[in-house]
């Protein structure tokens, strides 16, 4: 891991020195010299850059610097939290864009198998790609949770591009990829092939409106994500004053950071990563935004509350709603009140999952299964499952 790091640059350092007292600055530990990483004994969470841009369709040669925002993060003054933290540093350009993926897989995928979450700054999008393949050693299938204004789907058979990468993870091997969530995606950036084709794969997608309409929504969307991803340009450009984010509609800074928070609350997110930071760190203030979404998925995490011992009928109230020719059976947490309803398993079809699901849901859903409503999140989950 060592080799593919490099440490935080001297003005981070500088910076770092003259923080007050109590600031995260002082308790984060740092990678300040070459070869010399911290000890990651105990160590949480690991804040780490990916200098990773040439993908981007609009590459015209610029470099990357993420101190801006570092600088932002450890002006900060922790919550009450329990856990350690470690900025590793960035991961340069390689002499190729594959020999930077290489690198950034190695480095995220060793963090992932020694528990540790990674809370990634990165250039373009494309690197979603990476963080979704760090998982192949995990063994398991994935959820993906993307807040973005478009689909980025793209076209497989292509390159990489950071509009242009989700079809690789359900066309490339290991097929881990169970469920692709988009939250806060806007219509007119996404072409109508690319909204059919969602559908046509069971996808999720929430448009911006339906999600701020009604920010709690997005909790049982992320409660079963694996690893999310954030394209910062899915962020409103007055609240950024992002150059090359023209875009006037998208979340404001208050839904943002409610949005992280839910991600790290979500006892299932292993990683978080926010990309297309390329071109705000001329805003002072849309580093700060980006350095408090940090701020809030590390405070979700700090407050996760384990209600998942499905094992317990002591710790969950089931309810059971016929519909039609189904049963559907939904579980509520006597701890936290959240609900789920569970996914059959079905012996005599060729299952991507092997044994029965728990999908997180909502009250709503619940009463609208009361009313013969059947969940499209269930029917979906039960689609992707039997193909």
């Amino acid at each position: 891991m060592i080799a593919f790091l490099s440490p935080l640059s001297k003005n981070v350092l500088a910076h770092r020195e003259v923080l007050p007292p109590g600031t995260l600055g002082k308790q984060v530990e740092v990678h300040a010299e070459a070869g010399d990483l911290p000890d990651l004994q105990n160590v949480k969470f690991v804040i780490l850059g990916i200098k990773e841009n040439r993908c981007d369709v609009n590459y015209i040669g610029e470099t990357l610097s993420f101190d801006a925002y570092r600088k932002a993060l450890y002006s900060l003054y922790p919550g009450n939290w329990n856990y350690k933290i470690i900025d590793l540093g960035d991961i340069e350009k390689g002499e190729t864009v594959q020999d930077t993926r290489f690198a950034a897989k190695e480095v995220i995928a060793a963090l992932l198998q020694r528990e540790i979450v990674p809370i990634i700054l990165g250039g373009g999008q494309d690197m979603a790609y990476t963080q979704y393949r760090s998982y192949d050693e995990l063994g398991a299938m994935v959820n993906v949770v993307n807040i973005d204004n478009r689909f980025d789907l793209g076209n497989a058979e292509l390159p990489i591009s950071n509009k242009s990468y989700v079809g690789k993870m359900v066309v490339d091997e290991p097929y881990n990829l169970f469920n692709y969530s988009a939250i806060g995606y806007q219509s007119f950036f996404n072409s109508p092939e690319e909204i059919a084709l969602m559908e046509k794969l069971y996808f999720e997608a929430y448009r911006l409106g339906e999600v701020t309409a009604d920010i709690t929504m997005v909790e049982p969307i992320i409660r079963d994500a694996d690893m999310v991803t954030l394209d910062a340009t899915a962020i409103k450009s007055s609240e950024l004053s992002y150059r090359n984010n023209y875009s006037p509609n998208g979340f404001d800074g208050r839904e943002i950071c409610a949005i992280a928070r839910y991600a790290g609350i979500s006892n299932k997110v292993k990683s978080f990563g926010v990309y297309e930071l390329s071109d705000s760190i001329d805003s002072k203030s849309g580093a700060m935004l980006i350095a408090q979404i940090l701020w809030y998925f590390i405070e979700g995490y700090n407050f996760r509350v384990d209600d998942g011992d499905f094992n317990d009928e002591k710790s969950f109230t089931t309810y059971k709603v016929p519909i039609d020719d189904e049963v559907l059976e939904f579980k509520k947490s006597n701890k936290t009140e959240r609900w789920w309803i569970v996914l059959p398993f079905i012996s005599n079809v060729n299952n991507k999952l092997k044994s029965r699901a728990l999908i997180p849901c909502t009250y709503g859903e619940y009463l609208g299964a009361c009313n013969q409503e059947i969940p499209e999140r269930w029917l979906k989950a039960r689609y992707k499952n039997e193909v």
